[in-house]
């Protein structure tokens, strides 16, 4: 697989992880579906770090122009992908929280 590709599987499940993690803090009132977007982040999380490590040394961060375009990438497939869970019913979704938590998982996946 190519770079590019290998930054695209990377940014989707970053997203998808993102994305049940903001759905797992709305859910805070059901907690069986709490813990379905639980286990679809682990797992999400757990294909995120082993593209990571292949994309570039994981002691090592990232070039600055990819940094950007991962960050923008990742935050425009959680907000739409919010956006649609909201419009189909999806209730107490915080989509201020997207940038906090992009911010987090980069610097935990050290990309930045």
């Amino acid at each position: 697989m190519n770079r590019n590709k290998l930054i695209e599987v990377f940014i989707s499940n970053l997203a998808n992880t993102i994305v049940h993690q903001i759905l797992e803090k709305a859910a805070f009132d059901r907690p069986e579906k709490a813990e379905g977007y639980n286990k679809e982040f682990t797992n999400s999380w757990e294909l995120a770090k082993r593209y990571r490590e292949k994309i570039n040394p994981i002691n090592r961060s990232l070039p600055d122009k990819d940094i950007q375009k991962i960050k923008t990438k990742i935050a425009n497939k959680v907000n739409t992908e919010l956006k649609l869970r909201i419009s189909k019913g999806y209730q107490n979704i915080n989509l201020t929280l997207v940038e906090e938590f992009v911010d987090k998982v980069l610097i935990e996946m050290k990309v930045i």
